[in-house]
């Protein structure tokens, strides 16, 4: 592998639409070159990027670092392909590795074959210069190879987090439709929240929307609380360079916020879940949890903003979805008048039922289910003008 005080070319994968915020934060890193893509992000770096991006990112899903390129139009070029890249700079025979494949427009069309495939050119490789070759081991390997074959040519690239980003490490327990990590926290960096006055989340949940919030307002690297990332297992791994990191991290968090983190949620199961999550993410100090219905909930001091994501639909009966929806709209207007909402969800008859009209509305995935992030903007007096709907 490269000194570490080189500079290489690497890619961050990210969820659609967060593309920009991710943009954000590799300027704030200090990387060069950034391209945007769909779902990625292209840019150069040192380790200590690679290494800081990874802590860091609150919408990255993964931190690929490129090794090779070639074209691929068949099996026998894609393994002698892989053949020609000298593995041992990266892995001894006795370690393990794992493959990840990806394939768009390309004559080989089955993702597992062509991992299998790169399995086989890397483990020939060394059996045939060492006599010895590594095993695979899917759940922890020492090397995690990304493949992504796209018209024909194939991109080989190590990856750097391990397992997906948004595996924090706090969430222990989850409720029926948890939100992923990354899509929690990219939401609450698209509502521009100010991160210095109360933000209400009315159906928490397990509290993946609060912890997010929090962990950003209090300065806390989201990566903090993983055992391990990709790269500790790497040959050039500087431990020296993570401690440091890591130390700079938490000695950066702030103690204490001066506004409320609050969360409303009606079942009280789900409700314990989140309160084990929160405690484990060290946050119970800044996060209040209240079990109850939103209906009932008139909060003592106005938060600046709300985000939720109530049901869609799976599994509750359309009436009482869009009563839900109704009552959500009725809160919103009756109890939060110059508070910003915003929600997220996949049911578009049912968010008419709110009554408001949105201000902004963002192409979001929950999954492989396809939502909007929509702005409603309430006035304390009164409105002058209706606001023009914004489609992202």
């Amino acid at each position: 592998m490269k000194d570490k005080n080189e500079i290489f070319p690497l890619i961050a994968k990210t969820s659609f639409g967060f593309e920009d915020l991710l943009v954000e934060e590799l300027n704030l890193l200090g990387a060069r070159n950034i391209q945007k893509a769909t779902r990625a992000v292209l840019f150069d770096g040192d380790t200590e990027l690679m290494y800081k991006l990874n802590l860091w990112s609150r919408v990255a899903l993964r931190v690929l670092k490129p090794i090779g390129s070639f074209p691929a139009g068949d099996e026998q070029q894609l393994y002698e392909g892989i053949k020609k890249i000298e593995w041992n700079k990266y892995m001894e025979p006795d370690d393990t590795l794992a493959i990840d494949a990806v394939v768009n427009k390309s004559k080989l069309t089955h993702s597992l074959y062509v991992a299998q495939k790169t399995k086989d050119g890397i483990v020939d490789q060394f059996r045939n210069r060492m006599g010895q070759r590594p095993n695979v081991d899917l759940r922890k390997p020492t090397l995690r190879v990304h493949v992504h074959l796209s018209e024909d040519v194939a991109s080989i690239s190590l990856d750097s987090s391990g397992e997906s980003l948004h595996k924090r490490g706090y969430r222990q327990q989850q409720g029926d439709a948890p939100l992923n990590e990354v899509l929690a926290a990219g939401m609450v960096l698209l509502s521009k929240w100010d991160a210095q006055s109360g933000l209400v989340d009315l159906m928490c949940g397990s509290g993946t929307i609060l912890v997010e919030a929090a962990l950003f307002a209090k300065n806390i690297a989201p990566g903090i609380f993983r055992t391990e990332f990709g790269f500790e297992r790497w040959k050039d791994f500087d431990d020296d360079l993570w401690e440091r990191l890591r130390e700079e991290a938490i000695a950066g968090q702030k103690t204490s916020l001066p506004f409320r983190i609050t969360g409303i949620e009606r079942d009280h199961v789900v409700i314990e879940a989140a309160r084990e999550n929160i405690a484990l993410a060290g946050l119970s100090a800044d996060i209040d949890l209240h079990c109850m219905s939103f209906q009932g909930y008139t909060p003592e001091v106005l938060p600046s903003t709300i985000i939720c994501n109530p049901p869609y639909g799976m599994r509750i009966t359309t009436e009482d979805l869009f009563q839900m929806y109704t009552d959500l709209g009725a809160s919103f207007k009756k109890v939060f008048p110059g508070v910003t909402a915003w929600v997220l969800t996949a049911n578009k008859e049912a968010s008419h039922k709110i009554g408001l009209k949105p201000s902004r509305k963002i192409p979001l995935f929950n999954g492989a289910i396809e939502c909007r992030f929509m702005k409603f903007e309430m006035y304390a007096g009164t409105r002058k003008h209706k606001p023009q709907v914004e489609e992202e």
